[in-house]
Formats: C-alpha cells, sequence, structure tokens
C-alpha cells in the first residue's frame, strides 16, 4: 500500500492497481490475486476449503455452548476465554478419526474418552475447576469430598444440536451441606451426547465451574 499526490483523483481500479482514499490521504494498492470462484471450486484450493469449513464448525459450535453458560462463564473472569475456547474445540474435532477432513466434527470427537477429557478439564478464567472438590462420578451419580469448600452446586445439562447450532439447558441445585451427592439425570432421552457443566458456590459466590 502507498500513498500518491495527483490534481485528479482516482477512484477504482485501473488495471492491476486499486485506488481509494483512506483517512484522508489516496492510497494505492496492488490488486488482490484472489478469486472467489476458484476458491469455491479448485482443487488447489480444497485444504484451505476443508479448514475453512471445519474452523467455522468449531467456533459456532463454541459459541452455542458459550452462550448457554453465559450467565455463569461472563464471571470467569477472562475476556479471551472465547478464544481459548474455540481451541479446545478444535482439539475435540481432531479427536474425530470416523469422518473425512473437512468434515469432522466437535460431536464426534466428544464420543470418544480424549474428547471428554479436554472438555473436563478446561478452566474457566480465575475459577477452579470442580473436580477438585468431587470425590467421583460413577453410575451417573456425582459424589463429593466431605471437606468440600462449596455448600452450593448447581448442574446444567446440556443438549446441543451439533447441525443447527442450538443448544437447550435444564438446571439443578442442590445444597451441598444436606446432600454430598448429584444423580446426573437424563433429560434428554432422545440426544446421543450431552454435555453436563457444574457450578459451586459459597454463600452464594461462585467458587468453581467447569465441564463433568
Amino acid at each position: 500500500m502507498a500513498t500518491y499526490e495527483s490534481l485528479i483523483k482516482i477512484k477504482g481500479t485501473v488495471g492491476g492497481l486499486v485506488f481509494y482514499e483512506l483517512n484522508g490521504k489516496n492510497v494505492v494498492r496492488k490488486k488482490s490475486g484472489f478469486n472467489k470462484t476458484a476458491f469455491k471450486k479448485s482443487p488447489a484450493y480444497e485444504k484451505v476449503r476443508q479448514n475453512s469449513s471445519e474452523f467455522g464448525h468449531c467456533s459456532k459450535t463454541g459459541k452455542v455452548i458459550r452462550t448457554a453458560l453465559d450467565q455463569y462463564i461472563r464471571q470467569a473472569g477472562d475476556p479471551l476465554l472465547y478464544q481459548q475456547f474455540a481451541k479446545v474445540m478444535t482439539e475435540i474435532k481432531n479427536l474425530d478419526l470416523m469422518s473425512e477432513r473437512g468434515k469432522r466434527t466437535v460431536k464426534k470427537g466428544l464420543e470418544t474418552d480424549q474428547g471428554k477429557g479436554l472438555l473436563k478439564t478446561f478452566t474457566f478464567g480465575t475459577k477452579a475447576n470442580p473436580v477438585t472438590e468431587i470425590v467421583m462420578i460413577k453410575d451417573k451419580i456425582i459424589r463429593f469430598r466431605k471437606d468440600c469448600s462449596a455448600d452450593e452446586a448447581v448442574l446444567v445439562t446440556l443438549k446441543i444440536d451439533f447441525a443447527q447450532y442450538t443448544a437447550e439447558a435444564i438446571e439443578k441445585s442442590i445444597p451441598i451441606n444436606q446432600y454430598n451427592e448429584i444423580n446426573i439425570e437424563n433429560h434428554f432421552s432422545e440426544a446421543e451426547v450431552l454435555i453436563y457443566f457444574m457450578v459451586l458456590k459459597k454463600n452464594g459466590d461462585i467458587t468453581h465451574m467447569g465441564f463433568v
């Protein structure tokens, strides 16, 4: 990009150059060689198209989940959390070994133990991961440590439509000082993949949050 001085003001494309005004200055640059038609059809752009498709899928999936949990994760104290979450969505998608490149999905990645593990170890900003307060998760039952510092647990069950990029959520709140375990209920029997998100509170303040 370069600036130019002329008695005649030029705007538009002349040959291989593009003339326009930027911040009050006359600017000229070389015309881009990018061709939309070639991008859509040329074999040379095949890998680029595949990467673009999967990147878009991961970004949309991450946004759907974050939006469904917004009332909680906005308290995580991390303005760049969306970038980190998009990254873990990509890592989970990469675990889909059943689909061809360009069609790999977060959904199939979450069907693997590694994919579930990546989601469960994700840390939301300044909030600790709730697994540190859990003894075990077995047979759809979450048991807390006897010395658990929280006095309330909120379990959010998410049903994600990975094709339409929508989500449904059902919450269950349990006072930990009265019960030391939570039963994971399947509110969406027709769903193949459900995501469980837990928030732990102490005197009304969030101390832990994350997937379980």
